[in-house]
């Protein structure tokens, strides 16, 4: 995502600077605020999370961070919002589905993002569900059924593919595969919390987890299987270190890192004894011509 910019913290655009002042002073009222009053500036808000004029989470020169007022408007969607039934469509005559309509509840301040408003994003039809203020960039590929939920950012080129999870917020690079069963975790509070970033050309295998802040650099690649948290430690074969989270940084996947799940002996009596073992993922090569081609897309896919 290092071409992409930060519009959200441009002070030179206008709009965004009197919604940035509109939603902080709404959200200082509290329990006080008049629904009537905030809902059109969340409904703004959505619209331009769903454009990519703003996001929830920006790179800055000290590295990623979240952008703590978006992140308040989107919490004041659900907070005004009346849960309420939708019923978009009823099924055609003639069909298996003779007869029924699908319903579900939520928030009407947070709707489904119409499929005719993803631009040149393809939604393919069977069961996915991308919420509104989630934006999809040119070019991206949701096969069904994903979800994507409200704030998430998924640039130019990416596929999320079946059963794979955008977690609220969650950042997703250019020319990025979430395979199948892929889950990136969602955070709205606190809202100085930073969420899960996936850079640039990064391939995230089938069944991955990625949680909690998580940062996955530029052309790294998540084995199906891998899981990571702020509390994971992972070991790097290659350079002999262990990498971490700290109070200050969240766990940092390194750039053209290839991670594989593993396990490492635990400790004491009782796990030896019983040749018991803790889950370790690791760092077992940097990405070279040969991981490029196991992991290159299908053109004809996109």
């Amino acid at each position: 995502m290092t071409s992409t910019p930060s519009p959200s913290s441009a002070s030179s655009d206008p709009e965004i600077a009197a919604l940035r002042a509109e939603i902080e002073a709404l959200v200082e009222e509290g329990a006080e605020v008049e629904a009537t009053r905030a809902r059109p500036a969340v409904a703004q808000l959505l619209d331009l999370l769903a454009a990519g004029r703003v996001r929830s989470a920006e790179r800055a020169p000290s590295g990623w961070a979240a952008v703590p007022w978006v992140k308040r408007g989107i919490l004041l969607a659900f907070k005004v919002g009346r849960t309420e039934s939708f019923a978009p469509f009823a099924a055609a005559e003639n069909t298996a589905f003779d007869g029924s309509t699908f319903t579900w509840s939520d928030r009407d301040t947070l709707p489904l993002r119409p499929a005719d408003a993803a631009g040149s994003a393809r939604l393919v039809p069977g069961g996915t569900s991308v919420r509104h203020g989630a934006h999809l960039a040119d070019g991206v590929v949701v096969m069904p059924p994903a979800y994507v939920n409200v704030g998430a950012f998924v640039d130019e080129g990416s596929m999320v593919d079946s059963h794979a999870l955008v977690g609220s917020c969650a950042q997703v690079g250019k020319r990025v595969h979430l395979s199948a069963g892929a889950q990136l975790g969602g955070v709205l509070e606190p809202v100085g919390l930073r969420p899960v970033i996936i850079d640039d050309e990064v391939m995230v295998g089938a069944n991955c987890g990625v949680f909690e802040g998580t940062l996955v650099s530029r052309r790294a690649v998540l084995a199906s299987g891998v899981q990571l948290t702020a509390s994971t430690v992972v070991y790097d074969l290659v350079k002999g270190t262990t990498l971490r989270a700290t109070a200050n940084e969240p766990l940092t996947i390194p750039e053209g890192a290839v991670v594989v799940p593993g396990s490492r002996p635990a400790s004491g009596d009782f796990a030896r004894e019983h040749g018991l073992h803790l889950y370790a993922p690791m760092i077992v090569k940097y990405r070279d011509d040969k991981t490029n081609a196991a992991t290159a897309l299908e053109d004809a896919l996109r």
